[in-house]
This record gives structure tokens, sequence and C-alpha cells, in this order.
């Protein structure tokens, strides 16, 4: 063996040691596992309208795009998605990318000049922290949802750009966005949000900032919407911007055609199936309220009883589809996960330095999609499996 493949088995070792492995488990089409996992919030992925959409732009177009969007990978599909999920969003201008993080990517950069100071919350994802190191700008952290500390730190920087998610991913909690955009604008500074876990799955995800002209929306398409790809909203001069000098755009083949059209189709039935969510809500709290009974340390910290009982911004709990459940260390975390595998329920395993504090969890995804029957029979092998 040579010495680099050497240093990378030593690395993996250590790795195994500290319960850190990672596996891919290929899954059949059509498997017995109860989804607690993906991040098909409306079961979207499969409606029979998704999925006939897709196959039409399937046999139109073929299996890709066949290019760069500048080259020959734009296609009426992707102009229309675009104008839809602007539309949608309340922004003036969007631009569709091959996937969530390729967006965050390339929109960070664009924001940033030689003076700009990026600001973000500290448990913001990986794509704006990689987005953060590719710009090259200094880049500092607020503690996390916390209006007052951003404050303190955007006193001491005259040009800057704040991060942070709506719905944050690894905990399912709600950013603060009404009080941080009003600290951003006090200091002339932009506010960026990652909107992938908010879109479809949260009404106003946005708190109504998404038309603001300093206020720039990100979102993966393959969450709420079932399919692949990223979008970037904003305004026009950013989206221009975009396709003029983001690398991650110009350099990247296109999202396929059928996947646009297949997302399309899936807005349209977020935006006029309002009882999806509501029954998100309503499991997400079940869920919430069974784990925290059963003992378990659970977040977010507290839940509210009603699904209609306060506006997004001000939900406390689960206002998405994201409950996470403590577990003591990274090996019992996998060995949880590993156990809700044996009895039939898939759960995500979120270890260091996945997480944003150094605390394991399993994080459960609520799919409307699964019958809910099904669905609480899952919750309580989740509960049995506990080490």
């Amino acid at each position: 063996m040579s010495d680099w493949q050497a240093t990378l088995a030593r690395k993996a070792e250590l790795r195994d040691r500290a319960g850190l492995r990672r596996e891919l488990r290929p899954r059949p089409a059509a498997e017995p596992m109860v989804d607690l996992a993906g991040n098909d919030y409306l079961g979207l992925s499969r409606h029979p309208q998704v999925i006939a959409a897709a196959s039409a732009a399937l046999d139109a177009y073929g299996l890709g795009a066949t290019g760069s969007r500048l080259v020959r990978g734009t296609t009426e599909l992707h102009t229309e998605l675009e104008q839809e999920l602007a539309a949608w969003i309340g922004a003036a201008d969007a631009l569709v990318y091959s996937s969530g993080y390729l967006a965050n990517l390339g929109v960070v950069r664009a924001l940033v000049t030689p003076q700009t100071v990026l600001i973000a919350d500290e448990h913001v994802h990986a794509s704006l922290i990689d987005g953060c190191r590719l710009a090259g700008a200094r880049t500092v952290t607020y503690r996390h949802a916390d209006p007052d500390h951003l404050a303190s730190l955007l006193g001491e920087h005259r040009k800057a750009v704040v991060l942070t998610e709506s719905v944050f991913s690894v905990d399912g909690d709600l950013a603060p966005l009404r009080e941080l955009h009003d600290v951003a604008r006090a200091h002339h500074a932009l506010l960026l949000i990652d909107d992938a876990h908010g879109l479809g799955v949260v009404e106003d995800s946005t708190a109504g900032l998404a038309g603001a002209d300093d206020v720039v929306i990100t979102a993966t398409l393959s969450k709420a919407l079932g399919g692949a790809g990223g979008v970037v909203a904003g305004p026009s001069a950013l989206v221009r911007h975009l396709i003029d000098t983001g690398r991650t755009f110009i350099f990247d083949t296109a999202l396929p055609p059928a996947v646009a059209a297949g997302v399309r189709v899936a807005a349209r039935l977020a935006i006029t199936s309002p009882e999806l969510r509501v029954e998100l809500r309503s499991r997400s709290l079940y869920a919430h309220r069974r784990l925290a009974d059963a003992g378990f340390r659970v977040r977010p910290a507290a839940a509210s009883a009603d699904p209609a009982s306060a506006p997004p911004a001000r939900v406390s709990g689960p206002a998405g589809g994201i409950v996470s459940v403590e577990a003591p260390s990274a090996e019992l975390a996998a060995t949880w996960a590993a156990e809700c595998r044996r009895t039939g329920v898939a759960v995500g395993c979120f270890r260091p330095p996945s997480t944003p504090d150094h605390v394991s969890r399993l994080r459960l995804t609520i799919n409307v999609g699964v019958p809910r029957a099904a669905f609480e029979q899952a919750l309580e092998k989740v509960v049995e499996a506990a080490p």
C-alpha cells in the first residue's frame, strides 16, 4: 500500500474507533422500510401528476440536459420553472441550478467584494459554510438565532452579508427572520436565507421578506418538492450577475429537463394543497410529544399544542418536518439507528462533524406520503429501539 493510501486507511481506522464510520445503503425501488429519514416531506416524489410530467419530458428531451445552461442545457421547462418559482417565493427573479449545494456556493461568492464580511449563524448548512470558504472573504459566526449578538457583530463591520437558514436542517427550529432582517437593514447588510427546509413546508417560510431588495433566498428542489436541483431567488440584477459570472452555474451541466418538469408540477401541488402542510405539522407535533413523553431530549425544545395556534415566525417546536432526538454518543446514535433499520424504520443518524454542537442525534423527518398508522407505529419502534 502506498504512503497516501496508508494515511487514508489510518484515518478510516480512527473514524471507526470514534463511531464516525458512514455507510452507503442501496435501497430497492419498492422497499418495506418506513421512511423517517428522507426529505420528501409532502410525499410528492411519487405523485402521479409529478411522475406523468417527468415522463412526458423524458420522452420529449431524453435523459439529460446535454450541456450547461449557457450552451444547450436551458429548455423551455427550465425557464418556465424559474418564472413560477420566482412568483411563488415572491422574488423578482430566480435561477435554477442542478443542486441546492451549488446554488449556495455560487450565490455566496456572488455577494462578496474585497471589503465584504460574511456573518453566519453558527448552525448554517455545510453548503453555506463551504460557500464562505470558497468566497475567500472574512467569515465570523453569530450565536444561533441570536439577533442581539448579530447586531453587536454588524456594528464592527461596514459591509456585510448575513447568512441564515429559515428552518434549520439539524434541529428543525425556525430562525427569527424578521428580527434578523431588522438588524441587518439597520446596518446596511444583506440577508441571505437558505429556505431548503421551509419552502413548501412552512407557510410564508421567509416571513414575507423575499421581495425585499436587501434579501436573497436560496432553496433546494429536492425536499418538499421531491425532485432535485436548487434555486437562487432575488433581484434581477443578482440573477444577471450569476448568469454572467457564477462558476457553479456557468460550468455545470443543467438540471435534467424531466426533473425540471416534475418539480414544476410538484410546486403547483404544494401551492394548491395546504392540507399537506397541515398534516405534516400535525405529525411533527405528534412525534415531538411522543418522544418527549418517552423521556428523550427532543429538539426543538418546546412545541405548540395547536398546529394553527401561532404564525410560523412565532411557533416553537417543530414548525417544519424535522424532529431531532439527542443520543448519548456517536457510537450509540449509530447503534440506535441500526436497530431502527432492523425493525423496518429508516431514520437519520447525525454525528460530528455533521452537527454544529458536537452532539449526536437521530433526526426524524416527516413524510405525509407514509400512511398515518404506519408513521405512528414507526415512532413506537424508534422509542423501543433506544440503546
